[in-house]
Formats: C-alpha cells, sequence, structure tokens
C-alpha cells in the first residue's frame, strides 16, 4: 500500500529480513526501536499453546515500552464453526476445538486487556491453507449429503498484507478493538476451488462433527479501512489470481 514501509524480521535473517531472536526479552523491541516502527505485527508462531503465548506476551512488551499498535494472528478456528460469526459472538470450550483454536484461544487469552493489541482472527489464506497449499494427488475432500464441501472464510496473502497496512495507519488516528475478523466478505466451497484450479479431488462422506461452514461478520473491518480498501467478495478467481502460476501448487 502506498505509504507504508515494511521491515521484516525473522528468527534466521534469511532472504534479506532483520535477525531477530523472537522470543529473546528486549530483541523484539530493539529491532523496533531502531528501524522507527510506527507499528508491530508478529505473525511468528509455534506449535504448543505455551510458545505462541509466549511470542505473543514478547511482542506485547514491545509494543508498550514504544507505544505501538500491535497486531497478533488468530484464526476463525476460535470460534469453531458457525455462519455470519460476530467478534462478539461466544467462544466454545478450547477443549472443544482442534488443537490450532484452542492455540489461538490461549494466546487470545494471554493478551486480553494489553493496550492497543488487536489479535486478527483471520479466516484461510489461499494457497497456505489445507486446500490449494495441501493438495496432493488423490486429494479427498468432505462432503455432506446435500452435496457440499465444505464452506470456510477466505483471502489471499496480498489482502492480509493490505489489511495490516490499512490498520496500522488506522490506529495512528483512532483506536482498534481488541480482536478483529479479518477475510473477504462471504464464503467458497472448498471444492470450487479446487475446481477452479484445475486441482482433481475425490469426495468422501464427511464424519461426525465435520464443519460445514466457518464465515466471519466482516463489518467491523470494513468500517475501519473504508470503502477504499474493503477487501473484495470472495470468489474463486479473485482468490486464486494472486497464485500466479498453478503449477507451484502441485510442486
Amino acid at each position: 500500500m502506498p505509504g507504508v514501509e515494511v521491515t521484516w524480521a525473522a528468527r534466521s535473517g534469511a532472504d534479506g529480513t532483520q535477525a531477530v531472536d523472537l522470543a529473546r526479552p528486549g530483541a523484539l523491541e530493539a529491532a523496533a526501536r531502531v528501524t522507527g516502527a510506527e507499528a508491530i505485527a508478529s505473525l511468528a508462531g509455534t506449535v504448543t499453546a505455551r510458545d505462541h503465548v509466549t511470542l505473543a506476551e514478547e511482542a506485547a512488551r514491545a509494543a508498550e515500552a514504544l507505544d505501538l499498535p500491535l497486531f497478533l494472528p488468530s484464526s476463525a478456528a476460535v470460534y469453531g464453526g458457525g455462519a455470519a460469526l460476530a467478534e462478539d459472538a461466544p467462544l466454545p470450550d478450547p477443549a472443544t476445538l482442534a488443537p490450532y483454536g484452542s492455540m489461538k484461544q490461549a494466546m487470545e487469552a494471554a493478551m486480553a486487556g494489553r493496550p492497543r493489541v488487536t489479535c486478527l482472527r483471520i479466516g484461510n489464506v489461499a494457497g497456505a491453507d489445507a486446500i490449494l497449499g495441501g493438495w496432493r494427488p488423490g486429494f479427498e475432500l468432505d462432503t455432506f449429503p446435500d452435496g457440499r464441501t465444505p464452506r470456510r472464510a477466505y483471502l489471499t496473502a496480498g489482502d492480509l498484507a493490505r489489511v495490516l497496512a490499512g490498520l496500522a495507519q488506522a490506529a495512528q488516528t483512532r483506536a482498534l478493538p481488541p480482536v478483529l475478523n479479518v477475510a473477504r466478505p462471504g464464503t467458497e466451497e472448498m471444492g470450487a476451488l479446487l475446481d477452479a484450479a484445475g486441482l482433481a479431488w475425490r469426495p468422501r462422506p464427511a464424519p461426525p462433527g465435520a464443519l460445514e461452514e466457518v464465515s466471519l461478520d466482516t463489518a467491523a473491518l470494513a468500517g475501519i479501512l473504508g470503502p477504499e480498501r474493503a477487501l473484495p467478495e470472495a470468489t474463486p478467481e479473485g482468490l486464486l489470481a494472486h497464485l500466479g502460476s498453478l503449477r507451484t501448487l502441485t510442486s
């Protein structure tokens, strides 16, 4: 987005990024101070709930020390399933969720009440999801009795970057909510995405408890970004366009 300069930090410093030990006290604060950051987006995560919380708490300490807004990646998985889920919807018992949703709930709970922290409940990112990103020959997809495949809220990696830039700019002049849904309006069927990508799949009966729909109410996000920056409706063509050559999906 014009007018936004991004400095990337990573644990390894590979590919031109700035090397930062994200879990070491003070490391992220020092990196943000050197670059003159106006906001921090900490997208780091690991496989355990404890480490998700540790990384989020270190990012929050850095943001508080510099009085900066902080954006942390949560997930639509914290809701379990449902349609048009709004940020104020009651969350299910974490014990009933898949491990990823439980981890993100734990992170959100640890951040509750921290100043200038917004946890982003992100939908499926096309290409980094289990469908487009996880496709392999012989891929099978849950199919429900009505013939439909799972419906999910989606966005692209470019959408996420656009949202982060827009929120960073908005945070300079207004307080942002502690949690915010992030996705394109609407949902897409997973089978339709695979079909649009030309990736063959076989239906399999959905097991008991399989989630038919996870869709997000994104009115709050749209209100913050404004009409010029709001994300477009989810369509298979729009979600696939940013991926370029689909050969990378099968490599």
